[in-house]
């Protein structure tokens, strides 16, 4: 899958969702695996920074995390 789906945590994190092909929608997977009343949003994966060591300083703002919320 060429899709990630991101999030904010109680710190104000950025996680990143990686979906699994486990016959669920990628927004079923969000709606399940997003904790819950957290907002979230599809991305693709060339969206994600492949540099692993900027990890901790990646930002998203809350406005941009429109496409749902975790059940």
């Amino acid at each position: 899958m060429e899709k990630r789906i991101i999030y904010k945590d109680a710190e104000a994190r950025v996680c990143v969702i990686i979906p699994a092909n486990c016959g669920l929608t990628i927004e079923q997977i969000a709606t399940k695996d997003v904790p819950t009343g957290r907002p979230y949003k599809i991305v693709d994966a060339s969206e994600i920074p492949t540099d692993r060591s900027l990890r901790n300083v990646w930002e998203v703002d809350d406005t941009d995390l429109t496409d749902g919320v975790g059940a």
